[in-house]
């Protein structure tokens, strides 16, 4: 790509005169060359940034960035080395190591963001879900809207034995999750994966059926149709909003509160051959993410002309502003402040927390594609396999010597063990600490528990 190479040249010679000195520290990068990919999102931010600002150049990394296709895609060209890593789902190297699709060793040491995503229904859904949605003294909804709203449209269908369908972008993906949990929560069933008798369509027992459809293709495929609703990140679904196809209905930040939402993701055998050039991407993703938050989101108009450009999302700066900037459109007009829709610093959003990894492996055992029951112990260690908060640590613990960040901007890494406090904040009230999954499976009116099979 043009506009990457040109822009290696400057690196090289901008590099020269800001890397002596961390060098001096952390030692050499043992590969200095690299390409990483990302889907054209948002929250492919801190990689843009790195990028633009000149912070992998100061680790003495020369690097490409490429968009890539779709998830799998992605996916498999950090496998097989193509890329030296790249922006992922939160749930993809959990998937990828338990054999949750393609099987791989890959790893995450830093965490991208937090919330981001936003479910959207067509125009004619909305229009039939209004009847069931308490209103403000202003006629406007009253927000977080529930699946319960959903439900007598999805029955209506069922009643007449036509199939509601609706798009997420990958079967392990959070927006797979996050529209399962908010149409469990509202009672409507959302389907199990079979995997042990080949069924991976995740569509058993379904009252809406679920598809993958790529993120940038969401609004076509829902305006030609094919879907009544999708579960995906910006911004895409103020796009639907832009182009008068569909409503936004609630955002993962109301599903669940600060959710992990996006991870850098790397193969296991790549951070064991370049350990200290992967301590330096991390170390230039810290930073990146920390400007982004900066000042109070003082940064994100900058970022927003940024990510606009056609090489990063390619999509109108205003609507990539609509929730960049700390509000969110939801029916035309109705404008709402959400000042943490987009979080990539604050709440410790870049540490790798196991409770994160632990939330991911219980869905995945919710609606069957971990088939069988697996002890807590089995939890934990795949999410101390996966989640690497020990690489994260030495990242951060450079920048604090570099002076480029202070102490107070991380975790106490001596108190710290990798859980966040049981979390209170999702749209059904139940209660999610990641020290217990199988306690917390059983809390579930819909999904598979204990011993349950498909």
């Amino acid at each position: 790509m043009k506009w990457s190479s040109m822009l290696k040249v400057s690196a090289i010679s901008l590099s020269v005169f800001t890397t002596v000195s961390v060098k001096a520290e952390l030692g050499e990068p043992e590969i200095e060359d690299l390409k990483f990919g990302f889907i054209k999102l948002t929250d492919m931010a801190p990689l843009a940034v790195a990028y633009e600002k000149g912070f992998f150049e100061d680790e003495g990394l020369y690097v490409t960035l490429e968009a890539q296709a779709n998830w799998k895609v992605l996916l498999d060209r950090v496998i097989d080395g193509e890329l030296a890593g790249a922006h992922m789902l939160a749930g993809q190297p959990l998937g990828a190591t338990i054999g949750v699709g393609t099987k791989a060793e890959v790893i995450t040491a830093f965490s991208m963001d937090l919330n981001g995503n936003a479910i959207t229904v067509s125009n004619d859904t909305w229009e039939q879900m209004k009847q069931y949605i308490p209103k403000q003294p202003d006629g406007k909804p009253v927000h977080p809207i529930k699946a319960d709203a959903l439900k007598p449209v999805v029955d209506s269908y069922l009643d007449k034995g036509k199939p509601f369908n609706m798009g997420m972008v990958f079967p392990v993906s959070t927006h797979n999750y996050e529209l399962r949990y908010w149409l469990a929560a509202g009672g409507i069933h959302p389907g199990f994966y079979a995997p042990d008798s080949g069924d991976n369509s995740g569509q058993l027992d379904a009252d809406v059926l679920l598809s993958v459809t790529p993120p940038p293709q969401m609004p076509a495929t829902m305006e030609a149709g094919t879907i009544k609703g999708y579960c995906v990140g910006e911004p895409w679904n103020q796009q639907a909003v832009f182009k008068g196809i569909g409503t936004p209905v609630v955002t993962d930040y109301e599903i669940w509160k600060n959710n992990p939402e996006k991870v850098f993701g790397v193969s296991k055998a790549w951070a064991e051959k370049y350990p200290k050039t992967h301590i330096r991407v991390v170390k230039a993703l810290i930073r990146a993410a920390h400007w982004l938050d900066e000042n109070d989101n003082a940064n994100r108009q900058e970022a927003v002309k940024m990510l606009s450009k056609s090489e990063y999302v390619g999509a109108d700066a205003e609507v990539i502003a609509n929730s960049m900037t700390g509000t969110f459109e939801y029916e035309r007009g109705d404008k709402r402040d959400v000042p943490d829709f987009n979080v990539f610093f604050r709440h410790n959003a870049t540490y790798p927390y196991y409770s994160d990894a632990i939330w991911y492996l219980t869905q995945m055992r919710r609606w069957g594609q971990i088939s069988s029951e697996k002890s807590d112990d089995w939890y934990m260690d795949v999410a101390k396999e996966v989640y690497r908060p020990d690489i994260y640590q030495q990242a951060a613990q450079a920048l604090i010597e570099d002076g480029v960040l202070s102490k107070k901007d991380f975790p106490d890494f001596s108190a710290e063990d990798g859980f966040r406090a049981p979390q209170t904040h999702f749209i059904d009230n139940i209660v999610y600490d990641g020290r217990e999954p199988n306690k917390y499976l059983e809390k579930f009116s819909i999904g598979l528990k204990g011993k349950d099979k498909v």
